[in-house]
């Protein structure tokens, strides 16, 4: 599969063209919006700086404190979080997102919203249309791992029944609570017609992923970068048209791979299994698509033919 941008996006690989590169159309399929715009934009609009880290992470909980220090209760507002929606926009127009896919926890329903789900989703789509009018909004639900299920059950009421939702994705702490407390959730998002996610084998084991699959019957994984250590994992996935939703720099600032030469993603693409190039945390890992493919092929972590196919296929209709 080939289209018109192909030979400009090798090109502009191979000529470390970051600026050619961002005109380029890519997709963003695991993206946190909280984390995922614009640090220029945030810094204009409301004179916050907003700097990334540099180092690598130890542990989870640095990540929080970063996320205190940095966003913290300042956005904890509705017109705050209507400008971290906005900064994701423009994100993704300046670096050539052609689909993306971001969404509100269930918890912000009422946070930021006052239980209004037609608000809501009016929120996304006008953020949408006034600055990047050319990007696909994938409307994604979220469900936070640390939540108990009955609680996210009650949450969800208001989202069923809404065709503007395309996906519903859990993320969190991998080790909070047995995957096995939300096949309820899962059952009812496949009834809704909702493609499902989770975050599954950033931290935990080829295992888990498998097992995550197969009890919430997930179409897509987000990272799923544990599976490389299991032949019989990555056969699973291929079988079962699995795709994983990767995002190598964040992998490494959180310690999870040690360097992007060695990236399982390099592994996994060449057995078969269904990937993606992503960008996860933009604020926190300054991660933005056209780096994340830079930086890739810098490493020789694939070729540019390579990354190109990944590009095309996370544009690829499912």
């Amino acid at each position: 599969m080939k289209d018109f941008y192909s030979d400009k996006f090798i090109e502009s690989l191979k000529k470390h063209d970051i600026d050619k590169l961002r005109t380029i159309p890519k997709s963003d399929l695991h993206n946190h919006f909280v984390l995922g715009g614009s640090r220029e934009y945030i810094q204009l609009q409301t004179g916050i700086e907003i700097p990334f880290f540099k180092g690598v992470l130890s542990t989870m909980q640095d990540m929080h404190d970063w996320n205190n220090m940095y966003i913290g209760e300042r956005f904890n507002t509705k017109e705050m979080r209507k400008l971290l929606i906005d900064a994701t926009f423009v994100q993704a127009k300046e670096d050539g997102i052609k689909i993306l896919e971001i969404g509100e926890d269930v918890w912000g329903l009422g946070e930021f919203f006052e239980n209004n789900i037609e608000e809501l989703i009016h929120v996304f789509e006008d953020a949408n249309q006034r600055i990047a009018p050319e990007v696909e909004l994938r409307l994604q639900i979220g469900l936070s791992r640390h939540c108990d299920a009955n609680y996210l059950l009650r949450c969800l009421e208001p989202f069923w029944g809404h065709n503007i939702f395309y996906s519903i994705d859990l993320y969190g702490d991998e080790f909070t609570q047995p995957i096995e407390n939300f096949i309820p959730i899962y059952k009812k998002a496949k009834n809704e017609g909702l493609r499902l996610k989770a975050h599954i084998g950033e931290w935990g084991t080829a295992d888990d992923v498998k097992r995550g699959v197969e009890l919430l019957e997930l179409d897509e994984v987000q990272h799923g970068i544990a599976a490389v250590s299991s032949a019989e994992v990555i056969q699973f996935l291929i079988d079962n048209h699995i795709r994983l939703n990767i995002t190598p720099t964040s992998n490494v600032k959180l310690g999870r791979v040690q360097e992007l030469k060695t990236h399982p993603i390099r592994k996994l693409y060449r057995y078969g299994v269904d990937v993606t190039l992503n960008s996860d945390d933009i604020l926190i890992f300054d991660s933005d698509i056209s780096k994340e493919y830079l930086r890739l092929y810098d490493a020789e972590t694939l070729t540019a033919d390579e990354l190109n196919d990944i590009r095309l296929n996370g544009l690829r209709r499912l």
